[in-house]
């Protein structure tokens, strides 16, 4: 009996060992790989530039509210008050003087934008924000009397009328309704997201792990599965065990690690297409199965002896690509779904697009975040 006591003891004391070792693999970077400093970085750039990047020209893009919310989800861990308030000033600005910018809530692609003014709730606790986020989280599944046949049945399921079933937007829908769950407390928002991931991954996750970008295109497009990626750890880090979707979640989300740790560059990133080893390095992509690595690693969801490396490594090459100015280089352009292998191949690549600056601050967030 005593024997077995101590075999218990030795088998809890390496378990809780090799759990704190795990988050071995993100201290003592390189110093310009320091997550605080990359962090000041981009979040100060995305201040003092100022720019919007709309959507058509006319509102608020997703790309841009996800770099506005990775900047201060830096300022609150980092204790910097000074860019949380630049932060917040900016978004009072956008209220007053810029009203015409703001997104209608008629399409996935804008009504994310509700999950910046849930975000700002969460960290100041004033109201205003709280009533507009959650008027675009309702939307996403109030039925519009324009909506299509096809909408309209999506919504009879109990899914959002928005719903394409696109891979991007199993982050889009994902992360407004997660902060929306987060701001109240609310169940539905977080059942909402979990059904629609549910039926996103039963429908487009191919057996190798990866999604194609739509079911009709059938290539394995960086940043869209960048997005699942991204959109399954979102949603991972709230589910409680007793959901009924996070094992079929969390078997997805596993699933795609295992085959994305296969398909790593030379420089431990990831390709414009994945599975194509002449394409070339893509950052946001790159950045977004980081993150989730790194948060997988740091949740104990994924063996740290096995993914810390890969992570760890990834970071690193990752600021390689970013310049003195705090612009990510070789960021794949806006994309549209194409049934074109070369379209792929011959996408612009960026320099300080906010669909590269984002994802680099998830990275920053997650390695800050105790």
């Amino acid at each position: 009996m005593k024997m077995k006591i101590r075999l218990l003891l030795l088998s809890l004391f390496f378990s809780v060992s090799l759990m704190g070792k795990s988050y071995n693999y993100f201290s003592n970077l390189p110093e310009s790989c320091n997550p605080e400093k990359v962090g000041y970085l981009l979040s100060s750039h995305f201040i003092k530039d100022g720019k919007h990047m709309l959507h058509m020209g006319k509102w608020i893009s997703y790309p841009e509210t996800f770099v506005w919310e990775g900047a201060l989800e830096y300022a609150y861990l980092t204790h910097h008050k000074q860019l949380l308030d630049s932060l917040e000033h900016r978004f009072i600005i956008l209220l007053v003087k810029e009203k015409n910018l703001l997104p209608p809530m008629y399409h996935v692609d804008m009504n994310m934008f509700g999950s910046l003014p849930l975000l700002l709730y969460q960290i100041t606790g004033k109201t205003d924000y709280l009533t507009i986020g959650i008027k675009y989280a309702e939307t996403q599944w109030t039925v519009p009397a324009t909506a299509t046949s096809e909408q309209r049945e999506f919504s009879r399921r109990g899914y959002s009328w928005q719903s394409r079933l696109w891979i991007d937007d199993m982050y889009m829908i994902t992360i407004l309704q997660v902060e929306a769950f987060k701001a109240t407390k609310n169940p539905v928002y977080m059942d909402r997201a979990a059904k629609e991931m549910s039926y996103y991954l039963e429908h487009l996750q191919c057996s190798n792990g990866l999604f194609y970008h739509a079911s009709d295109v059938p290539y394995y497009w960086g940043r869209g599965n960048g997005w699942v990626a991204a959109g399954m750890v979102e949603l991972l880090k709230i589910l409680p065990f007793k959901n009924k979707y996070r094992d079929k979640i969390m078997s997805g989300y596993k699933k795609m690690m295992k085959s994305l740790r296969f398909f790593r560059n030379a420089g431990g990133l990831w390709n414009q297409l994945i599975d194509r080893n002449d394409c070339w390095t893509e950052t946001s992509g790159s950045a977004m199965f980081t993150y989730s690595m790194i948060t997988g690693v740091k949740k104990g969801w994924l063996n740290p002896r096995i993914y810390g490396p890969v992570a760890r490594k990834a970071w690193i090459t990752m600021v390689s690509f970013l310049n003195s100015n705090g612009d990510v280089r070789n960021v794949c352009a806006g994309t549209n779904k194409k049934n074109d292998l070369q379209y792929y191949y011959d996408r612009p690549q960026c320099t300080g697009d906010y669909h590269g600056q984002a994802p680099y601050l998830w990275c920053v967030n997650a390695l800050l975040d105790r």
